[in-house]
């Protein structure tokens, strides 16, 4: 039966983002997990996760500061979920407590490079901490499917991958933190981190260069912060080359609400092609001796989940799966590690510099 003793959980920021984990935590009760305590300094936040975790009897320890919850020692495992420039500040004192926390930070891993070297090297010295990066687009059913067939060869190698974003603009977070670079690392690397994380699970190739264009064209133009506008672009296209010779395209647009599909996704391969299509939850994958008679088409689902959430499933799953590796006690490494945090950022960093100076820009170069 394993260890199925109960695994303790605090959730250092209780945003939107942290309320959604407090909602897929619970939906994992029967699994032995419990959230007892949070961490924000934000009040209306803390009421609004008081009032869920009244909802599902968990009585909270509330901490206005992680350095509180992490002293008062009541937690296994850590769920950042704080606005993207302070993740770096918490992993660290995290890594540095005496006490071991296993943790699960959002996406993106940190908003720079540099802040992203900083965490790996210092985690490097806590091998007694798992820590798992929250690119969960790899957990949807259509997204998860469409990754089983390409590593199971179906599409041959892989030459091209093309992933569409039409979507809504960004949601409004406490503060308003996320309108401005300076705080999310820029939209590139802010949201677009899920999908040059595909990119390179896809290619299984390391990425060298980067080109990109992008700009504000339609959201937030009529917006200010204390006297400052967003600077925050809204649409975008990037290009990806891979060390193998394969190449990634991401088109991304934030005023396209009109849309059936949110995501789209095309790999293919020199003998055949797949796609995901989300949230219809549909993959197609055919061959180019086969056709388009050939194609084969099913709706992706998992039975495991047991709450769909903002991200169809994605989230539990996550969760799911990281509790397994925690209970694994060291034999069971987390799927998304810092490694693929840090390649995520790296892409997005310079898909951001490209556009500011109109030029490919190589990996090696946001590496210094």
């Amino acid at each position: 039966m394993g260890d199925r003793r109960v695994v303790k959980y605090g959730i250092i920021g209780v945003g939107m983002m942290g309320r959604e984990h407090l909602i897929n935590l619970y939906h994992l009760k029967s699994e032995g997990v419990a959230v007892v305590a949070i961490a924000d300094p934000h009040l209306p936040s803390q009421q609004a996760a008081l009032h869920l975790a009244h909802s599902y009897n968990w009585p909270l320890q509330v901490f206005s500061g992680h350095k509180e919850l992490l002293n008062s020692g009541v937690c296994d495992v850590l769920v950042i979920s704080t606005p993207n420039m302070t993740h770096c500040e918490i992993l660290m004192d995290v890594i540095s407590h005496p006490k071991t926390h296993h943790v699960l930070v959002e996406k993106p891993l940190c908003t720079t490079v540099a802040d992203c070297i900083k965490v790996i090297d210092a985690a490097k010295s806590r091998q007694d901490m798992l820590v798992q990066v929250g690119l969960e687009y790899r957990y949807m059913p259509p997204v998860a499917k469409l990754i089983e067939v390409v590593k199971d060869g179906i599409l041959g190698q892989v030459k091209m991958v093309s992933i569409r974003e039409h979507r809504f603009p960004f949601l409004v977070k406490v503060d308003n933190w996320n309108r401005f670079n300076c705080n999310t690392g820029g939209t590139l690397v802010e949201k677009c981190c899920h999908f040059f994380d595909l990119m390179t699970l896809f290619a299984g190739s390391n990425p060298v260069r980067v080109m990109a264009s992008g700009a504000i064209d339609v959201n937030h133009k009529d917006e200010t912060y204390d006297g400052k506008v967003p600077d925050i672009i809204d649409n975008a296209y990037v290009i990806v080359e891979f060390e193998n010779g394969s190449r990634g395209m991401l088109d991304l647009c934030m005023f396209a609400e009109g849309s059936k599909n949110e995501q789209e996704i095309s790999v293919v391969g020199d003998i055949g092609k797949g796609e995901a299509f989300v949230p219809e939850n549909i993959v197609c994958w055919g061959t180019r001796i086969e056709g388009r008679d050939g194609v084969k088409t099913l709706k992706a689902e998992d039975d495991r989940i047991k709450y769909n959430g903002l991200h169809h499933g994605s989230s539990y799953l996550e969760h799911l799966q990281f509790l397994s590796a925690i209970r694994a006690k060291g034999t069971q490494a987390p799927i998304v590690d810092l490694h693929a945090g840090l390649v995520s950022v790296a892409i997005g960093v310079a898909a951001q510099l490209s556009i500011e100076k109109g030029r490919f820009v190589s990996i090696e170069e946001v590496m210094e």
